[in-house]
């Protein structure tokens, strides 16, 4: 909103109105929805590629059954349940001793209610140049609210299997080639009248001014739904900025008059147990959530490996550490191990074959030795560009 005066919850949803009514129309109209189809090579439908590669995302619909979102749900309300109070806090608010203390990063992020913690500063490379409307909360709304969560895959046991997917595993080779490595994972949680906006941004930074500078080349992100998203608190994208190259958000907020409605965005609407991809080089974002809905997306990234391989580290990490092939071998060995996990607990389930594993996948293995060398804080190793 280009207004200076702080938005109460109704009004700042008030004024959204018009503007949901309309991007619901824009994303239904588009051809970029629909159950996971893959050909006979295991890869995705080209119409799917197509589609993906035209508006830089792509909604899959019912892609993880219910019962999986159901066993997500359970754990993820434990994590809920075992946070600190606050960032610094040892005890949770029944005054157990917190969740989390046995790794390196804390696995929960907090932030004000209603606020847009990156927005307007130079976090994460500055690529969150605006920032978005900021309501006053509640009068009885805590202080301090669950903004992310991290390292999914060693926090919960159905984070893990999630990771390996035999779908979402195959959706990313399609799009990234047999050796595609990861990125990172995170848990965007909005809670109903209380969850963070996230300022218009592209993800991207290392590659923007590259000689081989593609749409594709910063990779993508899955965020796995858990909840049915609306309008008011899902992901919003302008669809086809992930072809235009590094934008000047400042001026395209300006241009709208200083509002952060940006024409054309669509709305990333889903059931729980859809997912959703988006390129990220797409310009996109999410508005306060001062709607009643809960929103809890798991969020996690592949690359292509040339993309990755002989860079050095760019956003969360805090050194310059270059990802060479020991390096990114590292951080990959989570995928052979969440598809071990997976196929001991879905026995019934194809097992993905991730192709720089498959010569030595019986090393790598779900067993607690792996886990204590390559998964035990296996996010501060993430590949970031």
């Amino acid at each position: 909103m280009s207004e200076n005066r702080t938005l109460s919850i109704k009004e700042h949803a008030q004024s959204l109105d018009d503007y949901v009514a309309k991007g619901e129309v824009r994303a239904l109209a588009l051809d970029n929805r629909g159950p996971a189809r893959f050909g006979p090579n295991g890869m995705l439908t080209t119409e799917i590629l197509d589609a993906f590669n035209k508006h830089g995302f792509y909604v899959f619909e019912g892609l993880v059954d219910d019962k999986e979102i159901q066993v997500l749900r359970t754990q993820m309300q434990d994590l809920f349940d075992r946070a600190p109070v606050d960032k610094t806090a040892y005890l949770d608010a029944q005054g157990r001793p917190a969740f989390g203390k046995a790794f390196k990063r804390n696995p929960y992020s907090f932030a004000r209610p209603l606020s847009d913690p990156w927005g307007g500063t130079e976090l994460l490379g500055g690529r969150h140049p605006t920032k978005m409307a900021e309501p006053k909360p509640f009068d009885d709304a805590p202080e301090k609210t669950i903004f992310l969560m991290h390292g999914m895959c060693q926090i919960m046991e159905a984070g893990l299997r999630l990771y390996g997917h035999k779908d979402l595993l195959s959706i990313a080779a399609s799009i990234n080639g047999a050796d595609f490595v990861p990125y990172n994972d995170a848990i965007f949680v909005k809670q109903p009248g209380l969850g963070g906006a996230v300022s218009w941004h592209q993800d991207g930074v290392t590659h923007w001014h590259a000689s081989n500078w593609d749409a594709g080349i910063h990779g993508f992100n899955f965020q796995v739904q858990l909840y049915d998203c609306t309008p008011r608190n899902c992901l919003w994208v302008v669809p086809g900025t992930h072809k235009q190259g590094k934008i000047d958000i400042k001026q395209m907020v300006s241009e709208n008059g200083g509002s952060d409605q940006l024409p054309g965005a669509i709305p990333l609407m889903c059931k729980a147990g859809d997912v959703t991809i988006v390129n990220r080089q797409a310009l996109h974002g999410s508005f306060a959530n001062t709607s009643p809905d809960l929103r809890v997306s798991l969020t996690f990234g592949f690359h292509r490996r040339a993309s990755v391989l002989g860079q050095t580290g760019a956003l969360s990490q805090t050194d310059s550490e270059t990802y060479d092939e020991q390096r990114i071998f590292d951080r990959s060995a989570v995928i052979p191990i969440a598809i071990d996990a997976r196929a001991n607990f879905y026995t019934d389930e194809a097992r993905f074959d991730y192709q720089p594993f498959v010569n030595v996948r019986d090393k790598f293995k779900d067993t607690e030795t792996n886990r204590a060398k390559y998964l035990l804080d296996y996010n501060l190793r993430d590949l970031s560009i």
